[in-house]
């Protein structure tokens, strides 16, 4: 007759203890237990994957995560050139005299000027990107995607936070010594993303040699370690609302890219 091992003999070789299982079928179910935490506690066990890694954006992903035309209400038009966009009314340097007992705000004016100019508000993504443009009458919508480490991206939000204090008003003046009156308000967006910022900027100028006032309505929304951008104004106006559906349509096509 076969004996049951006692308790301690699961601590046996693997080979062994095998053996040993299939000659006690006759063993107590407090014995099957103490199996039952051997095979639990096994190497296989403890190496399966209980949780997916989160998803990379890739450079296809960025583009599919682009919005189109039939997200945004009214008669946009994507165009072509939209990487080459550029407003001569954001060139100027920020008058630091302006900035009495504040002078490193003045380079964080700066930064927002030559920001919107380049079109890389957050600065360069460390990943995948892409970017997409529409226009309306005198109006544009610049529109992008893009991977960024995510502290470098939460300090760029910190920043875009704290200029509509820093910067609610100052000059800059361009390469001509013309003088254009800079103001930065913050603006409200959708509640999309992990965190998000809205600026509105208003630059009062001349272009042609007549008076103008460019005014751009900015988002920002971060998703996980991605993030979108959202441009849009001109000559026309602000174009509040339609940053709004740009922002919520985008957030979603990239949280449906990244699932």
């Amino acid at each position: 007759m076969t004996r049951c091992p006692s308790r301690p003999a699961r601590f046996l070789a693997p080979a062994l203890a095998a053996t040993v299982l299939l000659t006690c079928a006759a063993c107590s179910d407090d014995d099957k237990d103490a199996g039952a935490s051997v095979i639990g506690a096994s190497p296989l066990a403890a190496d399966s994957p209980t949780a997916s890694a989160p998803a990379r954006l890739t450079e296809a992903g960025a583009r599919r995560a682009l919005i189109t035309e039939t997200d945004l209400e009214d008669d946009w038009t994507r165009v072509e050139d939209a990487a080459t966009w550029r407003d001569s009314l954001l060139i100027g340097k920020v008058d630091v005299a302006d900035f009495l007992t504040a002078k490193a705000d003045a380079a964080d004016c700066q930064k927002l000027l030559d920001g919107l100019y380049s079109e890389e508000l957050l600065g360069k993504p460390s990943g995948a990107s892409a970017l997409t443009g529409f226009e309306e009458e005198d109006s544009r919508l610049l529109y992008q995607v893009g991977a960024y480490r995510q502290p470098g991206l939460d300090a760029s939000l910190a920043w875009l936070k704290s200029l509509p204090t820093k910067c609610d008003q100052f000059v800059a003046i361009d390469s001509a010594g013309d003088r254009r009156t800079v103001q930065v308000t913050e603006t409200s967006l959708p509640e999309e993303g992990d965190a998000r910022e809205g600026l509105r900027v208003t630059v009062q100028g001349t272009s042609g040699g007549n008076p103008a006032t460019l005014t751009l309505d900015v988002a920002a929304v971060r998703v996980g370690t991605d993030a979108i951008t959202v441009t849009a104004g001109g000559l026309d106006g602000v174009e509040d609302d339609t940053v709004k559906d740009a922002v919520s349509a985008g957030t979603k096509r990239l949280d449906d890219v990244l699932s």
